[in-house]
């Protein structure tokens, strides 16, 4: 599957605040946005102020970083969640925070979504007791999510969720950190989701 393997801190910078991609430092002071609180670019003192559709895009391209997607794969979403009841907008927060590779971060066993990709496709990752190696696999409530056996003495997944202690995890997920293992208990609601993203202006966008 086709990913960004470009620099990330400037996408930090381009958004104007911390997409936290670049796991612990985004935590500490050599975070790009602590050092540099401007956008990349040679000329980004002389940029216009945003119109309606400008800010549209930028809250399109900020949600689609958080969560470490392309483009084609982020407007499939966007269609999915469009033929859903309810409000689009939290129908599509909701398909992205369900992505195995998120779960996976948000649970603490990776430090970020792209450190929880890797795990996933390289086979670490168990889903109801069978391996999953798709990042993009959509969980439901219910689903248990575990460290495979072999992978539990794994430095970098005992680091992470050393770590994941100070930050918690959300109410919608259980963790039985001992044991490596995760529960999906319900579906979260658009407040339960710590995205700061405003998904109106991305529904807005692609319903022109």
């Amino acid at each position: 599957m086709a990913r960004y393997t470009g620099p990330v801190c400037r996408l930090c910078r381009r958004e104007g605040e911390k997409l936290f991609l670049k796991a612990d430092r985004c935590y500490t002071d050599k975070c790009a946005i602590e050092r540099r609180k401007y956008p990349p670019g040679q000329h980004w003192q002389n940029r216009p102020k945003l119109s309606d559709y400008g800010l549209q895009l930028r809250e399109k391209q900020k949600l689609k970083r958080m969560y470490g997607l392309l483009e084609r794969q982020f407007k499939r979403y966007f269609e999915i969640a469009s033929k859903k009841k309810g409000v689009t907008g939290e129908a599509l927060m909701q398909l992205l925070e369900l992505r195995l590779d998120n779960t996976v971060s948000r649970l603490g066993f990776a430090t970020g979504i792209r450190s929880a990709r890797q795990l996933v496709t390289h086979g670490h990752v168990l889903v109801n007791g069978r391996k999953v190696n798709i990042p993009s696999y959509n969980l439901k409530p219910g689903d248990v999510i575990e460290i495979k056996e072999k992978s539990k003495n794994l430095e970098i997944i005992k680091e992470s969720l050393e770590k994941a202690k100070h930050r918690g995890i959300p109410p919608w997920l259980e963790l039985d950190a001992e044991n490596m293992r995760g529960k999906v208990l319900y579906v979260p609601s658009r407040e339960e989701i710590p995205v700061t993203a405003r998904e109106q202006l991305v529904v807005e966008f692609y319903s022109k």
